[in-house]
């Protein structure tokens, strides 16, 4: 006797679960240009390396002989796997069956996957299309009663966020609990067009009075702007790439350290352009990622949020084949001055880098917050000033390049004050607590008055002060350390990044990263 009839049990109930919401679900699923949930796996993990947990868990239906008549999936998929020769915890909800809503042991297969990433310390990768927990009003009218709220193993997401790297792909409508598991992540991702995102959906919003479709309540457009995702991407497809792409960069918990790649880039390259690619005139912009490129190994850098807190720029990058976070200034908004939501940004990405050990390069052209009504209004000093903080607070090894600008409060983000000035300045460097363009003529209103040709007086003082500014003085000082020729950029980077990788510690920071 053997135990041949209930292997091949096995693989019947597998194949029924396989099937999903059944034909005409899933035809629905792909007529709105959307993959299954088991197509989606495919496609982002290395082939046939998943182990399915659970592929035989359902709603199941017997006989009276006590025999398996139908079997209905759950509306979530999950096991471990394979990016990259890595292994992963992989998390699907599958919208062919009920939308994604709470059936058949979804919320147990949820935290599972929540507690695998967490106690095997494995990076996690959530497909979120659907509410992601929670059921429904029919749901609700089956068991003839409600229920408190509860959010059953949210103690694993939330521990996830500073123990291993949490992926969220937003690959539909993603509302209620799903919503909030995709914005609790180090990196989320909305494919423009097919994603939403919202506490409650148009329906519920139609009921305040508000009648809206899915895309102006929650699109990419939104979330992708105002910091909720990271980052806002054309199809299924690239967004799998730039999941694969992120978890590259990161080690697979916080007990490992960032591995390095052999490199491939020649350590000592100079890029002749970057000894003219800031103008002279401090009024005219240039385009700080050609700087990041130019510095940073060949394709390697790789931006997030750049639809977000746009005079912000973040991204993950290599230098001679070790991983680094890179924080910079874009002068093409707000000349890099420090807003309200660049501030936010920089908050979250420097919680990232200290959470996983990644040293961080910043090159600065930060004129300080910017000012005026709307500034103020959205409250700019409070959260510059935590954004500051998260500067303050970093203890990975960093690396400051002042490219031009660096005045008042947020200049003094270029580094910690406290700790060694590992920096170096180009000879376009231009700091102090503000700009001399605002504060000649309030400091020189009295003699200026008394004077009887001003005019010539204030180019006077003006020519002197251009003086005064200059870089050289402050070097004269030992007030700035180095000040270099910017084709020396990459091979001092590649120097910093050799000498920060032994000072790299693996374990937890001292707090825990939030969402």
């Amino acid at each position: 006797m053997t135990w041949q009839d209930e292997v091949d049990e096995i693989g019947r109930r597998k194949a029924l679960v396989r099937e999903m919401g059944g034909p005409d679900k899933i035809e629905r699923q792909r007529a709105q240009g959307k993959l299954t949930v088991r197509e989606r796996i495919a496609k982002l993990i290395d082939q046939d390396s998943l182990h399915e947990i659970g592929a035989i868990a359902g709603k199941a239906t017997y006989d009276a002989d006590g025999k398996l008549t139908a079997l209905s999936p759950p509306s979530t998929v999950f096991g471990r796997a394979k990016i990259d020769g890595r292994t992963v915890v992989i998390q699907g909800d599958d919208f062919t069956v009920r939308g994604g809503a709470a059936d058949g042991n979804i919320g147990q297969k949820q935290v599972m996957a929540e507690q695998m990433a967490n106690e095997l310390r494995l990076p996690i990768v959530r497909l979120l299309d659907g509410t992601g927990g929670g059921g429904s009003v029919k749901s609700l009218d089956v068991d003839a009663r409600t229920y408190v709220p509860a959010n059953p193993g949210w103690n694993y997401v939330v521990a996830n966020m500073a123990t291993v790297p949490v992926v969220s792909l937003l690959l539909g409508a993603v509302a209620g609990l799903g919503a909030a598991r995709a914005v609790t992540s180090h990196y989320s991702v909305m494919v423009a067009g097919v994603s939403s995102l919202f506490a409650a959906g148009p329906p519920v919003v139609r009921r305040l009075g508000e009648d809206v479709d899915k895309e102006t309540l929650g699109g990419s457009k939104i979330h992708a702007r105002n910091g909720s995702v990271d980052d806002e991407v054309e199809s299924e497809e690239e967004a799998f790439a730039r999941a694969r792409r992120f978890l590259s960069y990161l080690p697979s918990s916080v007990y490992g350290l960032p591995e390095r790649i052999a490199p491939t880039d020649d350590p000592n390259r100079r890029e002749e352009k970057l000894l003219s690619i800031v103008p002279r005139d401090r009024r005219k912009v240039y385009k700080m990622r050609h700087i990041i490129e130019a510095a940073v190994d060949t394709g390697s850098f790789f931006e997030i949020g750049k639809l977000n807190g746009r005079s912000a720029i973040t991204g993950l990058a290599r230098i001679d084949g070790w991983p680094v976070a890179v924080i910079a200034n874009d002068p093409y908004f707000y000349g890099g001055g420090w807003t309200a939501d660049a501030s936010h940004k920089l908050i979250r990405f420097l919680d990232m880098a200290e959470t996983f050990h990644l040293p961080v390069v910043n090159f600065v052209d930060n004129p300080g917050f910017v000012v005026g009504v709307a500034a103020e209004t959205a409250g700019t000093i409070r959260h510059g000033s935590r954004a500051l903080a998260a500067v303050y607070q970093a203890t990975v090894p960093w690396c400051s390049i002042l490219i031009r600008k660096c005045f008042g409060v947020a200049g003094a983000a270029n580094a910690n004050a406290n700790r060694l000035h590992y920096r170096f300045a180009w000879p376009s460097g231009d700091w102090g607590s503000l700009p001399m363009e605002g504060g000649i003529e309030a400091a020189f209103r009295a003699d200026l008055e008394k004077s009887d040709d001003p005019a010539a007086l204030l180019k006077e003082i003006q020519g002197r002060m251009e003086q005064v500014r200059s870089p050289f003085r402050t070097a004269d000082a030992f007030i700035i350390e180095e000040i270099v020729d910017p084709r020396d950029t990459r091979p001092m980077l590649v120097e910093f990044a050799n000498l920060a990788a032994p000072l790299r510690k693996p374990g937890p920071s001292a707090f825990g990263m939030r969402p």
